[in-house]
């Protein structure tokens, strides 16, 4: 299914409601985030992952993101926020931070690879957060692309890319081919993963501010 996302606010309601629809059915669908193309589902069901790393060819092994709605969304996903994952979430949030977090233990053994993290971003993406918003819980944002191949940057790209696929949300083409810049903070000590649209350099400069 295509879907374009209107401009109308009335028209954006009706479309929301049909995604959050499709997401409680389990279905898998490209969205906009704030960097590149991202593969949305139901990250509290085994049988939406599954179609997930099917379609994206992933290990099941490596963890998957979440995508924020609200920052309240953050209890449903992780056990604690240590001090120093505060300060980044107030500078950086809503933004490209996906900030990896002690996990709640009950999320599924394929969405976090089997570890005791999680990867969590509030998105800047309008669309995405709305969406999220609107399905009242996280939802999944690994990046559209066969695994080891390069991130789609359009809704045509993804529909080039993975025919099959239940959904796909055109919000435009990408204004960036970056990924979030990914850091895990666990006893308060911060670690990067993966070195994105925020510099790290920029990261460590704001945990040392007063």
């Amino acid at each position: 299914m295509y879907i374009k996302f209107p401009s109308d606010p009335q028209e954006q309601e009706k479309i929301l409601r049909e995604i959050s629809r499709l997401l409680s059915e389990d279905k898998v669908g490209a969205i906009p985030t704030e960097t590149i193309y991202g593969l949305a589902c139901n990250p509290f069901s085994e049988r939406a992952l599954e179609r997930l790393f099917q379609l994206k060819q992933r290990e099941h092994n490596k963890p998957i993101l979440l995508l924020l709605g609200k920052m309240e969304d953050l209890s449903l996903v992780v056990k604690c926020i240590p001090p120093k994952a505060y300060k980044l979430m107030k500078r950086f949030w809503p933004g490209p931070l996906t900030i990896v977090l002690p996990a709640r233990r009950s999320l599924p053994k394929l969405l976090t690879g089997g570890l005791d993290t999680i990867g969590v971003r509030l998105t800047s993406s309008d669309i995405a957060r709305s969406i999220a918003r609107t399905f009242g819980k996280p939802i999944t944002g690994t990046s559209a692309n066969i695994s080891g191949e390069p991130p789609c940057r359009s809704a045509q790209e993804v529909l080039k890319v993975f025919p099959n696929i239940d959904f796909v949300v055109d919000g435009g083409e990408s204004k960036s081919l970056t990924p979030s810049t990914v850091v895990e903070i666990i006893d308060n000590e911060v670690k990067l993963i993966r070195e994105g649209v925020i510099a790290f350099t920029e990261i460590l400069r704001v945990l040392e501010e007063e």
